[in-house]
């Protein structure tokens, strides 16, 4: 066989291989461990965290996001930190960020606020979770004047969380959109917020929600939102859904992972499971790992 030859019948084995059976002759190790917000399963974790913990890694998460963290027990889903991280290891699983309780300390002094804080530094960097996430903001707080404080308190979080060596985020629902006379809690949010000390968790069921996009906020903040929030939309309710249930085709609306910041992102669903819980994340995992996986 001549060397041109040669190359040319690899070169056509490789577009065989590469375009025309790639699942089978090429497996692309995927960039990003698949993750889950564990609020997702919070009535299975209730029951037997242990076993909810295996029971998703065989649905093939890998990554968690905590929620629930107890300053004052300092345990986590009924374990001290030190315990769940070795169960987190015995599993090879992670954890990567924690939605912690800030919102409570909302009201309180900046003494008492440093208090929580280094309680929530101290259990990340146990659990070896790089970031920490504000997730929440009461009711009577969803205003322009409660979001410039708000605005002042994450830049005060962002500044000790990163004298720690870690990361701090704020997680956004609906209300962050709304029109408050001409402004938005959004807008409040990224005129007062220093960019390198607070950065955004973006959920994307309630960005869509809102009449907003991710492409759309990414464009305007790119670099700033270093981890997604991905679940879907119901039909009809407008409720939550598994994955592949609903009406969000996010296929065509993820943002680009390089321009957007993205570190981790989380698979979630908030309620209106269609039987339970972890039912609903096995449906959601597998939808993901067949049509979404490959596009982060």
């Amino acid at each position: 066989m001549s060397r041109r030859s040669f190359i040319n019948q690899m070169t056509t084995l490789a577009g065989v291989t590469f375009a025309g059976v790639p699942q089978i002759l090429y497996s692309a190790t995927p960039k990003y461990k698949m993750g889950l917000q564990l609020f997702t399963v919070r009535d299975a974790l209730a029951k037997d965290p242990v076993d909810t913990l295996k029971k998703l890694k065989k649905m093939g998460y890998e990554d968690f996001e905590t929620y629930g963290f107890n300053p004052k027990t300092k345990k986590i889903y009924g374990f001290k930190i030190p315990e769940f991280k070795e169960i987190l290891d015995d599993l090879n699983l992670t954890t990567t960020s924690g939605h912690f309780g800030f919102s409570e300390y909302f009201n309180s002094s900046d003494d008492e606020l440093k208090w929580f804080v280094d309680h929530c530094i101290s259990a990340s960097k146990k659990l070896n979770a790089p970031f920490i996430t504000w997730p929440w903001v009461h009711p009577e707080r969803r205003n322009p004047e409660s979001f410039k404080v708000l605005a002042d308190k994450l830049n005060l979080i962002g500044e000790l969380v990163k004298s720690a060596g870690l990361g701090f985020a704020y997680h956004n629902h609906g209300y962050e959109f709304q029109n408050w006379g001409g402004t938005t809690g959004h807008e409040i949010l990224m005129k007062i917020t220093d960019k390198n000390l607070v950065k955004l968790q973006m959920d994307m069921y309630w960005v869509i929600h809102s009449g907003k996009t991710p492409k759309e906020l990414v464009d305007k903040h790119p670099g700033r939102y270093v981890m997604w929030h991905i679940k879907d939309m119901d039909k009809i309710t407008r409720d939550y859904s598994e994955l592949g249930n609903g009406s969000i085709d996010y296929a065509k609306i993820l943002p680009d992972a390089k321009k957007s910041g993205m570190k981790y992102y989380y698979i979630e669903q908030g309620g209106n499971f269609a039987s339970t819980d972890m039912e609903s994340a096995a449906t959601s995992a597998t939808y993901f790992k067949k049509n979404l996986r490959h596009l982060i």
